[in-house]
């Protein structure tokens, strides 16, 4: 166990989740604080208001309710200046990631594995970070560009449950070409969990 090519021949990758399993925190809320100003904040958290509480109320997705926010705060930025501050940024993720996660990264980087990144946040802020820690990919929310400018809608679906084993097949298709390490710490995580060969839920050894 540990080497590129594990004992039946097969590559080895290791997909980890992001908010929670490699950080302390949900990066999206930690973004807002950084980027965004207080009034800012607070005037669009207003008027998202009834969709946050649609979501407390079960009636809509966490995700949706995330992307209104999202809409309410970054519509109309130009992408090269949100991309500016996503990549400023990883250090404060840096800041908030587990030791453990970082030394279990590390331990794959190391023999020679695949790591992959498998999350629900907004890829533009995990990848600058993921970039500079030997990550091989990012498979996350994509946002929508128009004539340079983000409109606040997400392209890609909620990459939880199910659709991240979607997403790592679109990625890896040949399941039988590899040996899967996962780490998770929700429900969100458990149905690649349950695709895994080797399993990690809210630990790493």
């Amino acid at each position: 166990m540990g080497e590129k090519i594990s004992g039946t021949g097969r590559k080895v990758i290791a997909a980890f989740d992001f908010d929670g399993t490699i950080i302390k925190h949900d990066s999206l809320f930690v973004f807002i604080w950084y980027a965004v100003s207080l009034k800012r904040i607070i005037l669009s958290t207003v008027k998202v208001m009834p969709y946050l509480v649609l979501y407390k109320l079960k009636v809509i997705p966490n995700f949706k309710a995330k992307e209104k926010l999202f809409t309410a705060l970054f519509k109309g930025v130009t992408i090269t200046d949100f991309n500016m501050l996503c990549k400023d940024f990883a250090v404060v993720i840096q800041k908030m990631v587990k030791p453990e996660a970082l030394e279990k990264i590390e331990w794959h980087r190391q023999n020679g594995h695949e790591i992959i990144i498998i999350s629900a946040s907004v890829e533009n802020w995990i990848i600058p970070w993921a970039k500079s820690n030997g990550i091989d990919a990012v498979l996350a929310t994509q946002i929508e560009v128009s004539d340079g400018l983000i409109t606040g809608k997400f392209l890609s679906k909620n990459c939880h449950g199910a659709e991240k084993v979607n997403r790592l097949l679109q990625h890896l298709p040949n399941r039988d070409s590899y040996v899967l390490y996962a780490y998770g710490d929700s429900n969100g995580d458990k149905d690649l969990l349950q695709f895994a060969d080797h399993k990690f839920y809210r630990v790493f050894v």
